[in-house]
């Protein structure tokens, strides 16, 4: 059994009703959206948010048990998480989506955003028809800071002038607010204790900082399946191991490392010498480092609840982050 199975079991019968009740929140009446939303539906990624609320609404739920709400809530991260693909590979200009053609590859930009917003609105609409206002609430801030992180990293980037904490706060918005709202959505599904929702909360922050610093690592493997080795240094983003490599050599190497970056992205000689020059400077290793203390920190919250099922399917969850191969 693979991990992902693994972490599914304990939620398997949940995960199940909850494509159903999915696919069912994104209908329309408009044939063409249906033909997309459908396409959308069948080629769905690890469907790691949707797992994210079952697991911890089982884990600190009395009886073991969800509700209409958590199905509600899982629903809603997932058509908005889609939302935002959809938007962000128009704003890539992306033509594919997990190994298959994006939306706005097969049907334009156009629709494309048009489809974004529709689930957008389905996803909120979801919420306010059951009067789920607190469940809205938490992921409507996830929203607004997504946004708000990558208009941030478009800032920096262009001077490429990024400290560490900025990049913190950039993955923090950009990345581990969604992760972090869906163990909010959760916790807050079964439960109204503040503290516990907080909790959840903060820990599913920390899983998104680790998850991102492991993004940032595979620009420099060989191994890695998820994107081609460099993208991000072609893409000009400033990544952790590269943040640590330029705040720790001479101004004569960074200015170098600067221009490469911002002028000879395209040179794969280049592009391979950064790489090396940030290997070299110890980048990766420092940013191993903090991966691995965000990924402590998280188990360190889990470790406070009754031990389950569901808790060590959590626990598998945050080492399958940091020790996934894509």
């Amino acid at each position: 059994m693979n991990i992902t199975s693994q972490i599914k079991k304990p939620i398997q019968i949940e995960m199940e009703l909850f494509e159903k009740k999915f696919y069912e929140s994104m209908t329309s009446k408009v044939a063409l959206l249906n033909r997309i939303t459908y396409y959308i539906v069948n080629r769905k990624g690890k469907q790691m948010r949707p797992m994210f609320v079952f697991l911890v609404a089982k884990m600190i739920s009395e009886n073991d048990e969800v509700n209409e709400r958590t199905y509600r809530g899982a629903s809603v991260i997932e058509l908005i998480h889609t939302a935002t693909l959809v938007h962000d590979d128009v704003v890539d200009d992306s033509n594919r989506r997990r190994g298959f053609f994006s939306i706005n590859a097969l049907w334009k930009n156009k629709i494309a955003v048009l489809v974004g917003d529709y689930l957008l609105s389905k996803g909120l609409l979801l919420s306010i028809d059951h009067g789920d206002f607190d469940l809205l609430r938490i992921i409507s801030v996830a929203v607004r800071e997504m946004s708000e992180g990558e208009l941030l990293q478009i800032e920096k980037a262009r001077r490429l002038d990024i400290v560490e904490d900025v990049y913190y706060e950039i993955i923090r918005k950009k990345t581990a607010t969604l992760i972090a709202s869906c163990c909010a959505l959760g916790a807050r599904s079964v439960s109204e204790d503040e503290p516990q929702v907080e909790a959840m909360r903060k820990f599913g922050e920390l899983i998104g900082m680790a998850f991102q610093i492991k993004d940032d690592l595979f620009d420099y493997t060989d191994d890695a399946i998820g994107k081609p080795t460099g993208i991000d240094i072609k893409e000009q983003k400033m990544t952790l191991p590269l943040i640590y490599a330029l705040n720790n050599c001479n101004e004569k190497e960074k200015s170098w490392c600067i221009n490469s970056i911002k002028n000879h992205n395209k040179d794969k000689k280049r592009v391979k010498e950064v790489i090396q020059f940030v290997k070299d400077k110890k980048g990766l290793l420092y940013a191993e480092q903090k991966m691995m203390q965000f990924q402590q920190e998280a188990l360190k919250i889990i470790d406070n609840f009754p031990k389950s099922e569901y808790r060590d399917a959590l626990s598998l969850m945050v080492n399958y982050v940091i020790e996934r191969k894509k």
